[in-house]
């Protein structure tokens, strides 16, 4: 098996090292991810500037490929630039993963996460994916190793199913703060969908201009749903939640064609 590994936090972070070797047997990795840090620059991509690339070595067992771009540009030249140029044209990848992304991605972070959103971009190009964060609690005791053990044993369980080829899987791992934890249990939850609760702080430059500082740790929300993703990371659970990209509201098609069409058909 060939797999992409990217991610939104830059090709020299701990997390995609970390889970490049937990990923050690599973298959052909092939890491192309940004060269600098994009987190939460959700599905941006670039039509304006060169997308520059770079062979990087990131320590002995791993090397890929900077990306001068975002998470999506990344996906989007790996699959129709740079893998049909190393393993021959007419080739993908089976199987894209993002991450591991430093901070959780549940509820509305999914929206804003350049993780996620790498992972979409794979979808959209019909290769399945698996997009995996790190819940982080005191940055300075997270195990990165052991936690990327955990991710590695959730990614095994999934794929022991057939991911169809525009699926996305998002995989959170809750806080990992001992290299002994214990195994978490995997909990199937859906997608808290309340607002989160953003703080911002005043601040004045030295003009006496006024601006505003984004303060915070992304993980407070308006309301929690039972049984969501939200709840389960913070109860200590592996969360797995299926994604989909149709941003189309089925339940409200056809009371929108009865307000719109009959009113317009005879005119």
């Amino acid at each position: 098996m060939r797999i992409l590994l990217t991610n939104d936090d830059g090709i020299t972070a701990p997390g995609i090292s970390s889970l490049f070797s937990a990923l050690s047997g599973i298959g052909q990795l092939v890491p192309v991810a940004p060269a600098t840090v994009q987190s939460a620059t959700s599905h941006g991509v670039t039509y304006d500037a060169p997308l520059l690339t770079r062979e990087i070595t990131i320590n002995d067992e791993m090397t890929g490929i900077a990306v001068e771009g975002r998470p999506a540009d990344c996906v989007k030249v790996a699959l129709q630039a740079l893998w049909p140029g190393q393993f021959g044209k007419g080739t993908r990848p089976d199987l894209t993963i993002s991450g591991m992304n430093a901070g959780a991605n549940v509820g509305i972070n999914i929206i804003y996460s350049g993780t996620v959103a790498a992972a979409v971009e794979s979808a959209f190009l019909g290769v399945p994916s698996i997009a995996v964060s790190l819940h982080i609690g005191d940055p300075s005791k997270t195990c990165y190793a052991r936690a990327a053990f955990f991710a590695r044993a959730a990614i095994d369980e999934v794929l022991k199913h057939r991911i169809d080829p525009h699926s996305v899987i998002n995989i959170n791992i809750p806080r990992t703060e001992s290299e002994d934890m214990p195994m978490p249990e995997i909990k199937v939850v859906a997608m808290n969908t309340a607002a989160g609760v953003d703080q911002y702080e005043r601040r004045q430059t030295p003009m006496g201009e006024s601006y505003y500082w984004a303060t915070g740790d992304g993980m407070q929300f308006a309301h929690t749903s039972m049984g969501s993703d939200v709840e389960a990371i913070f109860d200590g659970l592996i969360t797995v939640t299926p994604l989909t990209y149709s941003l189309t509201d089925h339940q409200r098609m056809d009371t929108w064609r009865e307000r719109l069409e009959a009113k317009t058909a005879h005119h």
